[in-house]
């Protein structure tokens, strides 16, 4: 009894410390022409010789170190009115020293980069995603806490999901959940949709020839199209962040909320399908990433990369239901989607790199290659959202196959929810994917493994399509020369951009920052050149000038025919009523 009593001194004792520790940001911008966000946090119930603070060196759903701390200036630290000794532990983390009562920090961070994963301030609006404002407490990232948020008096709104519990103030349980809502700050114009028993908001800056009764009706069938893959819905509110911009930037996921970047006058013609994908694809990303995930992907490491072979499911699988969902939206007709899909593969067959980098490598490399593309990556890799699109396709169409009509790839993605996320309050492995594959097909899917996920096997699509009454039709390219070259006009100079294996260019030996001068004697403009080319037979011969480095340098291209082939998803002659359910099945409709 005595030693239990003990324990139980001890757990309340440690219980009060826990909940005597608290931690409150205030957030202000008080000159946005300067791009700095004014950072306080009110930290009480921390004794010790050193407390660290740390900026998230990256932005879940992007995956690329970015160093956020490097926009941090002014970093100080008081305690009772006196300035507490800081000094940088390491590149993104600032100790503060003598740690013994309540303790206010103060810092500013520049934010000029209007991304979708960056922060962004000026005199028409502050954007925030939170991990590269706001700092976090070291070892203590479950500690929950307050925001508040003092607009410049310009600025006359706030849209965000975190929890609102008074004018401009907000909770969050934990720092994950801070730093996964992102906030928009300004005069942006709102309006409301409901679809899936779920209140939307969307928040809209910038001007767009946008319609907005239009809006609601067609983002909400997307909202109801991507919940019924996965039979419920568990968010109460979601916000749509939008920012109409003369350049756009695509979309990142939150767990409640999505920031999409587009061109302001996307709203028309097929631009307006072009939107809708994107709203499908960060929609859809609720579920799959930041609910149903691979088992690294949360609760995250902010220091460092964190690894996984997934993504090609995590980002692939939702770039083929993007388009999936406006298929069953009504948005795509049949001939349209056929058109997609035979993009994707010729997206995918026309990269050399898809030979030498698997889907896996493709997915664990991301932080090293997928956002650092060079001159060479058209060779050297593949983009785990383009080749696992086209691996969400076959993996579907192998599901239908094997269980006659009886399954298809929602019924993974809902189970994979339902078992490790709701069930089992966690991600899953890559064994733990294949086996749930295996289920769900009622069959050993080694092979689709093997060849096409870990290997770089070259898809035998028509053995899939033919069970659908669908075929493909591959048309040669062969008569056609191919330059395999990328090239630029800088200022009237023919200037070599990239070099595809396999074309005349890379064969012949020219160069990236190669400058072409002169063709056969005589001198060349980008037009000319191109002309010139397109009008020769494989195996003509073209003696060039270039200069390399400002070497003048003499050198003899032959042209090549074209090797890749053009690849057409196509209705087949005649369909039985077997294609026919196989493929009603797996279009949804």
């Amino acid at each position: 009894m005595k030693n239990k009593f003990l324990l139980l001194i001890s757990f309340l004792s440690f219980n009060y410390l826990v909940q005597g520790q608290q931690v409150r940001y205030s957030l202000s911008m008080p000159r946005p022409e300067t791009h700095y966000f004014e950072v306080d946090m009110y930290i009480s119930g921390f004794k010790g010789n050193f407390l660290d603070l740390s900026m998230p060196v990256w932005a879940p759903g992007s995956y690329l170190v970015r160093e956020f701390e490097k926009n941090v200036d002014f970093f100080e630290a008081e305690s009772n009115g006196k300035k507490l000794g800081v000094k940088k532990a390491d590149k993104n983390t600032w100790r503060i020293e003598t740690v013994s009562s309540d303790i206010h920090v103060h810092y500013s961070v520049y934010a000029y980069e209007l991304s979708v994963r960056t922060s962004f301030l000026d005199d028409s609006h502050g954007y925030i995603n939170g991990t590269s404002v706001f700092m976090y407490i070291e070892g203590k990232k479950n500690l929950s806490g307050t925001l508040e948020i003092k607009p410049h008096p310009s600025f006359k709104k706030i849209s965000t999901s975190l929890e609102k519990t008074g004018t401009n103030t907000y909770h969050f349980p934990d720092y994950d959940i801070l730093a996964d809502c992102p906030i928009e700050i300004g005069n942006q114009f709102t309006f409301h949709f409901n679809a899936a028993g779920v209140d939307h908001e969307v928040a809209m800056y910038g001007d767009g020839n946008y319609d907005v009764e239009e809006l609601k009706k067609d983002m909400a069938k997307v909202v109801e199209a991507a919940t019924r893959v996965f039979g419920e819905n568990p968010n109460k509110y979601y916000l749509f962040i939008v920012h109409n911009l003369t350049v756009g930037s695509g979309g990142l996921e939150h767990l409640s909320s999505t920031t999409l970047q587009v061109n302001r006058y996307t709203y028309s013609g097929s631009g307006y399908k072009g939107f809708l994908s994107l709203v499908a694809h960060e929609y859809f990303h609720l579920w799959n990433v930041k609910r149903m995930r691979a088992d690294v992907l949360g609760p995250f490491n902010y220091d460092q990369e964190n690894y996984t072979t997934l993504l090609w499911v995590q980002e692939g699988f939702t770039s083929y239901y993007d388009e999936l969902l406006l298929v069953r939206s009504g948005y795509h007709d049949v001939k349209d989607y056929f058109r997609i899909l035979s993009g994707m593969m010729n997206t995918l067959e026309t990269t050399p790199g898809n030979k030498v980098q698997s889907a896996a490598e493709s997915s664990y490399d991301a932080w090293i290659k997928g956002y650092r593309p060079n001159e060479n990556s058209v060779n050297s890799q593949i983009s785990y959202y383009s080749k696992g699109q086209v691996l969400g396709w076959i993996l579907d169409m192998e599901i239908i196959i094997r269980t006659k009509g009886e399954k298809r790839l929602d019924d993974l993605m809902s189970y994979l929810y339902n078992t490790y996320y709701k069930k089992e309050k966690r991600g899953f492995s890559e064994t733990e994917f294949m086996k749930a594959a295996n289920l769900i097909a009622g069959s050993d899917l080694s092979a689709f493994f093997t060849d096409y996920v870990y290997g770089t096997k070259t898809i035998d699509y028509q053995s899939y399509l033919q069970h659908f009454g669908l075929r493909l039709v591959q048309n040669d390219k062969s008569g056609e020369v191919w330059l395999g070259a990328k090239l630029s006009d800088a200022g009237g100079k023919i200037i070599v951009k990239e070099t595809t294996r396999g074309g005349s260019a890379y064969e012949s030996g020219l160069n990236v920052n190669d400058e072409i001068i002169a063709c056969n004697g005589i001198r060349m403009d980008l037009s000319t050149f191109n002309r010139l080319i397109a009008g020769g037979v494989a195996g003509q011969e073209f003696n060039l000038v270039i200069a390399r480095d400002n070497v003048m340098k003499d050198l003899k291209i032959k042209l090549l025919p074209n090797p890749f082939k053009d690849h057409q998803v196509a209705a087949a002659d005649q369909t039985d009523v077997n294609q026919e359910k196989l493929l009603k099945k797996w279009l949804g409709k």
